[in-house]
């Protein structure tokens, strides 16, 4: 069983669907261990949080780009004596472009942050859960990594379906030991994510019923993992979409994939 106040980590959590994990775990009364690259953001989210929920918050901040990111984050959590009970990870973004337009750097940075870093806290993360025999791990993928992925962003779809099988594996190997692992994959969420790929003008000329607010998937991403689900995709358009992508051809779906792009993604195609 968890502490009477299980402790929840957060990557990316100074905004978007961070952010809302953040508020909707304190309201459950978790403490928190926040980390993201921007202090000022985490501290002051901590003070809100502890204010409001009368919680114990943690502010680390690390860049998850670094690779040895996730070593130092837990060797910090470790000598403050310091478990974790869920693991939130939502640490993202999107690199505009085709592949061949961006840098090498740029791209290992992305793998790095989207796929290394998720894949090794989990790792040196889950131990501690299966001991205690409980354990809660969230990564955030996306309805992107189970639907062909469009010209553009091209790592994007790639490393979503990546955390997806990953976590349905992960989740039956750890079934019988208390410990739930959950691959969220919501569609098109309000955050910044747009604004920092640049893609904002486009996606504000979607229909609203496209969309879901950040602490609607958090709160959806809760109720999936204690339930024990491998995978959610919360929305019932997102599940629509997702049944109806399944269902048609492939050479059909990746057209419609590639047509569709031009509406949410800067390209030259």
């Amino acid at each position: 069983m968890p502490a009477p106040r299980p402790r929840s980590l957060i990557t990316g959590a100074s905004s978007g669907i961070g952010r809302a994990f953040c508020h909707r775990l304190a309201d459950r009364g978790h403490d928190l261990v926040l980390t993201a690259r921007r202090t000022q953001r985490l501290e002051a989210l901590a003070i809100v949080l502890r204010e409001r929920s009368g919680i114990e918050v943690t502010v680390l901040p690390f860049d998850l780009a670094d690779p040895a990111t996730p070593r130092l984050l837990c060797d910090a959590l470790a000598s403050q004596g310091v478990q974790i009970d869920w693991l939130v990870n939502n640490a993202g973004y999107g690199v505009p472009g085709t592949f061949a337009e961006n840098d090498w750097h740029t791209h290992a940075e992305f793998l790095q942050v989207l796929l290394t870093a998720p894949t090794e806290l989990a790792w040196r993360l889950l131990p501690g859960m299966r001991e205690r025999g409980y354990g809660r791990i969230i990564n955030i993928a996306s309805l992107a990594g189970l639907v062909p992925a469009p010209p553009g962003h091209t790592l994007y779809a790639a490393s979503k379906s990546y955390l997806i099988r990953f976590s349905q594996s992960l989740a039956l190997e750890n079934r019988a030991s208390g410990v739930h692992v959950c691959a969220l994959c919501p569609g098109f969420t309000w955050s910044e994510f747009h604004d920092v790929t640049g893609t904002r003008d486009k996606m504000d000329r979607l229909p609203g019923f496209m969309w879901l607010s950040a602490d609607e998937v958090a709160r959806q991403g809760i109720e999936a993992v204690e339930r024990g689900d491998a995978m959610h995709v919360p929305g019932r358009v997102n599940r629509t979409i997702k049944a109806l992508i399944q269902l048609m051809p492939d050479r059909l779906a990746l057209a419609l994939s590639a047509r569709q792009a031009k509406r949410y993604r800067n390209t030259k195609l």
